[in-house]
């Protein structure tokens, strides 16, 4: 199989997006389960990043979604799909310097629809699978994992009252390890896909592939292995948020919430939406704070999370069309594309090392977290 530059580039940066959706992503599967103590960071992100490989086997539904369903895959070309890449990387990290848990699944749909537009026209943009696989989904997936977890949680509560305490939390945290297993099993079989679906299309995109093809098994490989990688490097950030600027959580609560999380992932995954596994265990966690007697969920943080969800995909597509518009006008363009991005990500990572939140911070309060002097 042959390859153009061009072609080695996408690829290089679909696999630099599936890393930082990894460490973007971590908050998703373990961010619940280290709030509660049920993991230590270090043991839980490592759990994650191994499921997460297994699970990029799984299935490739979304992958094809993703390579054939949201733009046009003869009308765009792989110096587009990159342009694409560059808005999502972008987002991802400006994200993950501000703890917030937007979604990487629409950073990716963002940037591919802003480079596409503007490089080959909107007919090249099917809006029409993009409401189907991607809006409807992101609207309707935290609802019902909020929904489920609100009941799950309100059972186990009402199931345990007369138990003691004690050998609930014990239990619940074994529970929690399993559950959260299941997450990041969940969340490589619809994450790790989207990058495959990438790669796939620059791969019909330069000549490489035949239209309509399924990823390769080396694609799956290095995709899975590309979200691991960022897994274990762990997003300590949005986990803080996630575990404990949302709501105070307790085993049972993370329970429910990681199972409620699992189960609308993996039956979206099977049917082949690409749905956000942020909105969804975002969805989840909030559920759980509303199904315990007396939880508070702070609305103020889950308003900014929503407002950062409604940003993600316009915020990408503007930039992945700024980055298009460059790069299609040589060889040059995609250079000066790629080091600007470069220059991007180096300052956002510069600027991240002024208030770290590392493994031995990440439970404590955010004040606190934030007044901790810098180290890893």
């Amino acid at each position: 199989m042959d390859f153009s530059l061009i072609v080695l580039v996408v690829i290089v940066a679909a696999l630099a997006f599936d890393f930082t959706n990894g460490f973007h992503d971590t908050a998703n599967a373990m961010a619940t389960s280290i709030a509660t103590g049920a993991l230590k960071p270090r043991v839980a992100v490592a759990i994650s990043a191994v499921l997460n490989l297994v699970g990029a086997f799984l299935s490739i539904e979304v992958a094809k979604t993703i390579s054939g369903g949201i733009v046009d895959d003869t009308k765009v070309t792989p110096v587009v799909i990159f342009a694409g890449l560059v808005g999502a990387i972008v987002w991802n990290l400006v994200t993950w310097l501000v703890g917030l848990p937007s979604s990487s699944s629409h950073a990716l749909f963002g940037g591919l629809i802003g480079a596409t537009w503007i490089a080959s026209g909107a007919d090249a943009v099917h809006f029409a699978k993009v409401v189907e696989k991607v809006l409807i989904p992101a609207v309707a997936s935290p609802v019902v994992a909020g929904i489920v977890a609100i009941v799950g949680t309100f059972l186990v509560y009402r199931i345990t009252a007369k138990a003691r305490q004690d050998v609930v939390g014990k239990s619940f945290k074994t529970g929690q390890v399993l559950s959260a297993s299941l997450v990041s099993l969940a969340h490589g079989t619809n994450d790790a896909q989207k990058t495959m679906g990438v790669i796939t299309l620059a791969l019909i995109a330069g000549g490489s592939l035949a239209p309509g093809s399924s990823p390769p098994v080396w694609v799956i490989l290095a995709s899975g292995t590309a979200i691991a990688l960022g897994t274990y490097f762990g997003g300590w950030r949005i986990i803080q948020t996630m575990g404990k600027k949302l709501t105070e959580i307790q085993t049972p609560q993370g329970f429910a919430a990681e199972t409620s999380s699992a189960a609308v992932i993996l039956a979206s995954s099977h049917l082949g939406f690409a749905l956000s596994t942020t909105h969804v265990t975002s969805g989840g966690i909030i559920g759980s704070g509303l199904g315990r007697k007396l939880a508070e969920v702070r609305w103020g943080v889950a308003g900014k999370m929503v407002i950062a969800w409604a940003l993600t995909l316009p915020a990408a597509a503007i930039v992945g069309a700024v980055a298009a518009a460059v790069s299609t006008r040589g060889s040059w363009g995609t250079v000066l594309v790629g080091g600007v991005g470069v220059l991007l990500a180096l300052g956002i990572w510069l600027a991240s090392r002024r208030n770290p939140v590392t493994p031995s911070t990440v439970n404590n309060e955010p004040e606190a977290a934030e007044a901790a002097p810098a180290a890893a």
